[in-house]
């Protein structure tokens, strides 16, 4: 992982949030390879699940949201976390996972505060941080962000940030109805920034207090809820292979009944094998939901949410499938996955290590780098035209470099997942051809100029 933290920095895929004010815990920015990225993976997520599928429409919804929305959902009273806070230092750890990580109980997460509290009384627990035996009792700990809409806070309304976009596709479910031509089933997805305040351990990007989710809301019958689930949960696998991580690196584990959400009657998690001392930790998820949140806004609001199915005349309130992608789990997974050390031998004859970037090439960054022999101007004015042809007409991100040796710009565009390198050189003036480069196996061929273009759009087909 710190290689992958380094090597995100350097190059420009993710910086430490504030960072010239020494940073803000658990934020980060997407820098300009990262946002390229970020994108392609949610593109590739909004092509493969909205716009391939006839059963499936999207949704944009607003972060701020009604503050009954959240009362309704249960997330006011059931979204806690347990936590302690040392006297002396004033640092601030989660209650269940000092109980798991000091005494080894493993369902630590299902206690009462109450309880959690005797325990670190009786084992007299010290602070994490400071080796005091000065912890508080648990408490529980609301971890929605809170704001007030109005230009007093004392007489504003107070609202939150909301801490998962599902609730704005139950809230818009009945409007989707009415101006859409869906029936069920049919799934609602959106792609959208939640918030959660919550004290993580600070494993890079793993979990953050900012964060974006790729979530899908699939409305079905009640008697058709397995079949739903099982379907779902192979659609969430195609997605995982699509994207090129390793299997081996991912399981499917199922939630044990007494730890499932108050909403959920099945969960199952697609977890991957991170590295060191995380290990196996939740990718994606996907939970049965039944009718809990559409009977739960319906009580609320006072508004019919049931459906009407014309084809065998019945009323019903539809259950929900809900697969789940988190965007950050998704980057770090990806740049994991694709990060490889090969050992070399450099021009001199000395051991090199070449540290390459395996990323698909549908997510890369750039799709392509147009790189010119050396820095003369019939070199330079050709490989610019190549350059511009390509990003224009192709409408893909496209790299040009001309600094440095052909060798070190190589390496370069290896190290940040750079499909293809075309170098102009000075034959290039007498046959219009170029040299291609592959960078996962480095070999060389000879193309046309003409061709570079179909080369790049076939091998992002595949």
């Amino acid at each position: 992982m710190e290689k992958i933290v380094a090597l995100s920095k350097r190059r420009g895929f993710v910086f430490p949030g504030s960072d010239i004010y020494g940073g803000l815990a658990n934020t980060w920015d997407f820098g300009p390879l990262g946002v390229e990225l970020k994108n392609n993976i949610k593109q590739l997520w909004w092509k493969t699940f909205i716009h391939q599928r006839r059963d499936m429409v999207g949704l944009d919804a607003g972060i701020l949201m009604h503050p009954r929305v959240w009362e309704a959902s249960g997330h006011v009273v059931n979204f806690n976390d347990p936590l302690v806070d040392c006297k002396t230092c004033k640092a601030r750890f989660r209650a269940d996972h000092l109980l798991e990580q000091r005494l080894g109980i493993a369902d630590a997460d299902g206690m009462s505060a109450d309880e959690m509290s005797r325990l670190i009384r009786e084992a007299n627990l010290r602070c994490p941080n400071c080796g005091n035996p000065t912890l508080t009792d648990a408490r529980q700990f609301n971890m929605m962000f809170s704001t007030t809409i109005g230009p007093v806070s004392e007489t504003g309304t107070s609202v939150y940030l909301r801490p998962e976009t599902a609730q704005g596709i139950f809230v818009q479910y009945k409007n989707i109805l009415a101006s859409s031509r869906v029936k069920v089933p049919f799934g609602v997805g959106q792609i959208g920034k939640a918030f959660r305040n919550e004290i993580t351990p600070g494993n890079f990007i793993f979990r953050v207090l900012e964060f974006e989710q790729m979530e899908i809301e699939y409305f079905i019958h009640p008697d058709e809820w397995e079949q739903h689930f099982e379907a779902w949960l192979a659609a969430q696998r195609a997605w995982i292979e699509a994207i090129g991580l390793n299997p081996d690196h991912v399981r499917v584990r199922e939630h044990a009944p007494e730890k499932l959400s108050h909403y959920s009657k099945r969960t199952a998690d697609y977890e991957y094998l991170f590295p060191g001392s995380l290990g196996w930790g939740e990718l994606y998820g996907l939970a049965y939901r039944t009718d809990f949140d559409l009977r739960s806004h319906q009580d609320a609001s006072g508004v019919d949410l049931t459906w009407f199915d014309q084809a065998n005349n019945r009323r019903f309130l539809p259950h929900v499938i809900e697969p789940t992608f988190g965007v950050e789990r998704t980057f770090i997974t990806v740049m994991l996955d694709a990060y490889d050390e090969e050992e070399t031998v450099d021009v001199n004859g000395k051991p090199d290590t070449r540290v390459v970037l395996r990323l698909d090439p549908k997510l890369a960054p750039y799709k392509a780098a147009i790189l010119p022999l050396a820095k003369k101007p019939e070199l330079t004015s050709l490989a610019g035209d190549i350059f511009a042809q390509i990003q224009g007409d192709l409408g893909v991100l496209v790299d040009y470099d001309e600094t440095g040796n052909i060798g070190k710009r190589y390496r370069r565009q290896d190290e940040i997942g750079t499909p293809f390198c075309f170098t102009v050189d000075f034959d290039s003036l007498e046959d219009g051809a170029v040299t291609v480069r592959d960078r996962d196996t480095t070999k060389q061929d000879r193309i046309a100029i003409d061709e570079v273009g179909p080369y790049i759009q076939e091998r992002l087909r595949r």
